[in-house]
C-alpha cells in the first residue's frame, strides 16, 4: 500500500506512517459499549483499512501511550509500535481510518492548560465522539465487572464506581451540548436497538455502511460482565442489566447514593428520564433501619 511521507505532512502523520482519510477521537466510560462501537467503525472503514489505538493515556500523545493497537481490524504488536509506530501502522495506507480511544474520561476533564492528547494537534481529528449509556444499565455492568476482581475489597471497588459516576455526570453534560460543541454523541442503548440509527451515524461521519451488524463480542476489557460465553453481540441482553442486579445489596447501596445526587438527576432527567424517575422512587425508601444499634442489642 503506497503511503506518503512528504516533509510537508504534519509531524503526527509522519510519525503515524500514513495520512488518514478520516480521524476520530472517541471517549466513553467503561462498560458503555465502547469496543462494540469501535469495532463497528473499523468494519465500516474505507476498504476496511484502519488503525485503532486503544485506551490511550489521557493527557499524552496517543502515538506513544496507547494500550493496544489494531491494523485493518487485526491486533498488531504493541511493542513494535512503541519502538516505531510507522513501521506497524503504515500497512493501513493513505486514506485509512484512524481511531483513537480514551476510557473513563472526556474533554470535560481537560482545559487549555492540559490537552487530552498532549502535544498531538487535536485539530487533526475530523470528529470527537462521545459514547454514553443509560445510567441504570451502565452502573450495573460496571459494578458487576468490579465484583469479578477478587483483589478489590468492597470499599475499594465501590470507590472506583463512585468516582466513575462523577466523570459520567460530566460526560452527560457534554452530550447535552454536543451539537453546539461540534461533538458526535452516540447513545449505546439506541445503537444496539436501532439499525437506522447506526446508518445515520455512519453517514454523518462520511462512512459508507458496509457492515451495520452489531458484530462479535469484543475481547477488550474481558468481554461481557454478565454473559461470558456469548460470542455474538446481538445475543447480549444489554438492556436489562440493572434488573439482573436489582437484588444485589451493593448495587442497591450505590443506587441510594446516586438517587440523592442532584447533578446526576439533572442530566438523567434530560437524557434518560425513566432512569431519573426510578432513582427518585429509590430515594423515597430509607436505606437503613430506623432502630439504632442500642435498640437491637
Amino acid at each position: 500500500m503506497a503511503t506518503s511521507h512528504g516533509q510537508d505532512l504534519p509531524q503526527e502523520w509522519q510519525a503515524l506512517g500514513f495520512t488518514p482519510g478520516l480521524s476520530l477521537r472517541v471517549f466513553g466510560m467503561r462498560r458503555s459499549g465502547n469496543h462494540a462501537i469501535l469495532s463497528w467503525l473499523q468494519r465500516n472503514a474505507p476498504n476496511r483499512r484502519s488503525v485503532f489505538l486503544n485506551n490511550c493515556k489521557p493527557g499524552s500523545d496517543p502515538l506513544q501511550n496507547a494500550r493496544g493497537i489494531a491494523v485493518n481490524g487485526v491486533h498488531a504488536s504493541q511493542r513494535k509500535a512503541n519502538r516505531n509506530m510507522a513501521s506497524v501502522a503504515q500497512d493501513a495506507g493513505d486514506g485509512a481510518l484512524f481511531l483513537v480511544s480514551y476510557e473513563d474520561t472526556s474533554p470535560a476533564e481537560f482545559d487549555i492548560n492540559r490537552q487530552v492528547s498532549g502535544r498531538f494537534d487535536e485539530a487533526l481529528f475530523s470528529h470527537n465522539l462521545l459514547i454514553y449509556r443509560s445510567f441504570l444499565n451502565w452502573s450495573a455492568s460496571l459494578l458487576k465487572k468490579m465484583q469479578a476482581n477478587a483483589g478489590y475489597t468492597l470499599v475499594r471497588r465501590n470507590a472506583i464506581v463512585l468516582r466513575a459516576m462523577d466523570n459520567y455526570i460530566r460526560l452527560l453534560a457534554l452530550v447535552r451540548q454536543a451539537r453546539d460543541l461540534d461533538l458526535v454523541a452516540i447513545c449505546y442503548d439506541r445503537w444496539v436497538g436501532e439499525a437506522d440509527y447506526r446508518v445515520g451515524l455512519l453517514q454523518g461521519l462520511g462512512l459508507e455502511a458496509q457492515d451495520n451488524s452489531l458484530g462479535a463480542v469484543q475481547s477488550y476489557g474481558g468481554g461481557s460482565s454478565f454473559q461470558k460465553q456469548a460470542s455474538a453481540a446481538a445475543d447480549l441482553q444489554v438492556g436489562n442489566r440493572w434488573q439482573q442486579m436489582r437484588d444485589d445489596a451493593e448495587y442497591q447501596g450505590l443506587l441510594h447514593l446516586a438517587a440523592r445526587d442532584t447533578a446526576l438527576l439533572a442530566q438523567l432527567e434530560a437524557l434518560f428520564p425513566k432512569d431519573a424517575s426510578y432513582l427518585k422512587a429509590v430515594a423515597q425508601d430509607a436505606p437503613m433501619p430506623r432502630r439504632g444499634p442500642d435498640d437491637l442489642s
